[in-house]
């Protein structure tokens, strides 16, 4: 029997397993598929492993719901940072070892705050031709790599249809890339709303904290938003968005928001 825990933070969820004992080993991705699955397992968009680190208080890997290991994940970090410090892991200012590198993180009651690495080949004003018709979008890498495409009115757009298309261009080739759609919904107030399609779940999902981070910087060097940025998703939280920027160069990115614990369980057969 496996114990696990699922959290969820601005509605992506996760299941959580504490694999510092190596209870899960061998097909990690053929485990995360099965407990991944909303019909036959316990449901995620991913899985959060919290293993043993030389260079901070525990190492996060994350398994998408097909089975792909991703570099990092935002509101992953903060469910797994939650966690931690109920369990006594990790104190309530704690270092996180991830692929893309160190995270710090805080937790505040249901309230987590993490530093991300810094975002990396930010590109501008892309063309992506899509059934011959002309598509311009921004990239950035929060830890993940994000397209960004502006548009005017957010919930006429076919998400499951487009964004694939764009996540699978040549022009992001070979790994692929996360797809934000973006609106600004107040200038003046720094506010912004986002629909993300996530690599590895390959689906909308209801909230993408690295998608958050990289719409919000996206957003503040194309439209003069300030830090920070208040990003509401698709499930109708918001997340905050700190960052210092530079002649379109970005540091001390923060990504703030609410993550709760929500049961615990045991699973056998995965």
């Amino acid at each position: 029997m496996i114990k696990f825990t699922k959290s969820v933070a601005t509605g992506n969820d996760f299941v959580i397993v504490d694999n510092r004992s190596w209870v899960l080993k061998g097909d990690l991705a053929g485990i995360a598929k099965r407990l991944c699955d909303r019909f036959y397992g316990v449901g995620a968009d991913g899985l959060l492993l919290v293993e043993k680190s030389k260079t901070a208080d525990f190492k996060m890997r994350i398994f998408n719901s097909d089975g792909s290991e991703a570099e990092m994940c935002g509101n992953g970090s903060r469910c797994a940072a939650l966690y931690a410090f109920a369990k006594k892991i990790a104190p309530a200012d704690m270092k996180i070892e991830t692929m893309a590198g160190i995270l710090n993180a805080n937790v505040k009651g249901q309230t987590v705050k993490v530093k991300l690495t810094d975002p990396k080949d930010i590109q501008w004003n892309l063309c992506l031709m899509i059934h011959e018709c002309p598509y311009k979008v921004n990239f950035a890498n929060t830890g993940v790599p994000h397209v960004i495409h502006f548009v005017n009115d957010l919930e006429s757009v076919e998400v499951k249809n487009l964004g694939p298309k764009m996540r699978y261009h040549e022009e992001f080739s070979p790994h692929g890339a996360n797809v934000d759609f973006v609106k600004i919904t107040d200038k003046n107030s720094n506010k912004i709303a986002v629909r993300t399609y996530e690599r590895g779940v390959e689906n909308e999902t209801l909230a993408c904290g690295t998608g958050a981070v990289a719409s919000a910087i996206i957003s503040a060097e194309a439209e003069k938003l300030e830090s920070p940025i208040t990003v509401e998703t698709k499930s109708g939280e918001v997340l905050k968005v700190y960052f210092e920027s530079k002649e379109g160069n970005f540091k001390n990115v923060y990504l703030e928001g609410k993550a709760k614990l929500v049961y615990e369980g045991e699973i056998e057969n995965v």
